[in-house]
């Protein structure tokens, strides 16, 4: 069974990378290296919410009224500039799943790929409704409650941190870190070193 950021990634193909490039201005593989610095990130929350009960029931209520999967079949539109409420649905949605933590998921995924700031926080808003479309088709093709969607994001995490584990360790230090947003940057750009792209 295919997994959830798999699901993305296939919804993701090469015409609407490009597109989502040019929406944020930049080039084909600066994007595609954003979207993989961009989807642990906005895992990596859902998870952290979703580990609580009361998280878990929280994002299966959202789904069921808004995500269901549908976007998946339109996001040439999504994408192409018929985005009326598309940003503001976008910025709601980091909202809920990053919280006061977007600056810096933003600020990490720059560092990762050589975007700004802007453009990274672009890309994580343009993404937060495509993941959790996915996440929404995914719920209702398994039919999971609020446990079962829990179990979900916590085995998605696992095999994404197994697979990529640099851009995941960076992702889950957004949650465990206490020591505030300018601590936490530190941390990252030290974990970064050298090898940040510029």
């Amino acid at each position: 069974m295919s997994g959830l950021l798999d699901v993305i990634g296939s919804a993701l193909g090469g015409d609407l990378q490009q597109q989502l490039g040019q929406q944020i201005g930049a080039d084909n593989q600066k994007t595609s290296q954003a979207i993989q610095a961009a989807l642990p990130m906005l895992l990596s929350g859902l998870n952290h919410n979703a580990s609580k009960p009361e998280g878990a029931a929280d994002l299966l209520g959202a789904l069921q009224r808004d995500h269901d999967g549908s976007l998946l079949d339109n996001l040439g539109g999504l994408l192409g500039g018929n985005i009326n409420g598309a940003a503001a649905d976008g910025a709601g949605i980091l909202q809920h799943v990053l919280g006061d933590r977007q600056d810096t998921a933003a600020h990490t995924v720059a560092k990762q790929t050589g975007l700004n700031a802007a453009q990274a926080a672009q890309m994580l808003t343009a993404l937060a409704p495509v993941v959790m479309s996915a996440l929404g088709r995914m719920q209702r093709s398994q039919g999971l409650d609020a446990n079962g969607l829990s179990s979900l994001l916590k085995d998605e995490h696992a095999a994404t941190t197994e697979a990529q584990p640099g851009l995941m360790s960076l992702a889950s230090k957004l949650f465990q870190h206490e020591g505030g947003a300018e601590g936490l940057m530190k941390e990252i750009g030290s974990l970064l070193g050298g090898g940040a792209k510029s």
